[in-house]
């Protein structure tokens, strides 16, 4: 779940985008749009809730490790730069997972 007043924004801005998406494919096959036009929307509403997903992920795991709000002076404690560059590993390994 984002805490920061800027990472629930972002949530919120992307799930009032996935709204707008899920309507407008609503719109789309009520209309009887061409299965090539509701597969692009229904891929673009699965990119938009997967992007929402891994930014989740991440803030979870920054968060649990206790690592969310850390300094880039931090980073010269080895151990320290090892969890943050584990966290980098895993998110980025998710986000490919994702796309």
């Amino acid at each position: 779940m984002p805490h920061s007043p800027e990472d629930k924004k972002r949530a919120i801005t992307r799930l009032r985008r996935i709204r707008g998406q899920a309507e407008a494919l609503e719109r789309a096959i009520a209309e009887g749009s061409e299965c090539g036009a509701v597969l692009q929307q229904l891929a673009a509403m699965r990119g938009a809730v997967n992007g929402l997903m891994a930014d989740v992920l991440e803030g979870h795991l920054r968060e649990s490790f206790g690592h969310a709000d850390c300094a880039v002076d931090s980073l010269d404690d080895p151990e320290h730069a090892r969890t943050h560059e584990a966290i980098d590993e895993i998110s980025s390994l998710v986000r490919s997972y994702l796309k």
